[in-house]
């Protein structure tokens, strides 16, 4: 009984996420088909809804959230993420670096 309980849960959780990830990409698609603001609030509405997109995955399908149990799991994606960001931001730096020189 406590199982299928757990179970329900669960799939109730699932379905959360789901419905949350959906509406938000439809939030930034619409924004960009159907509206006719300008492309730097266009590009912020994008940013805003990608970030709490990425909250909502962490939370609604890894179940990475706060709680003491789960900050080394937050840790370790947030450390993760540094890396990924230092070594394209360090990539992209040093081929624009080497593209400038290559220009004079």
């Amino acid at each position: 009984m406590k199982h299928e309980e757990d179970f329900r849960r669960e799939r109730r959780h699932y379905f959360a996420g789901l419905v949350v990830a959906a509406a938000l990409t439809i939030a930034a698609f619409g924004s960009v088909a159907w509206t006719d603001w300008s492309r730097m609030t266009l590009l912020w509405i994008i940013l805003g809804c990608a970030v709490v997109q990425i909250v909502a995955h962490f939370y609604y399908f890894l179940h990475i959230n706060l709680a003491k149990s789960k900050r080394e799991d937050l840790q370790l994606i947030l450390f993760s993420f540094m890396i990924v960001v230092v070594m394209a931001g360090g990539t992209i730096w040093i081929l624009y670096n080497l593209d400038m020189r290559m220009m004079m």
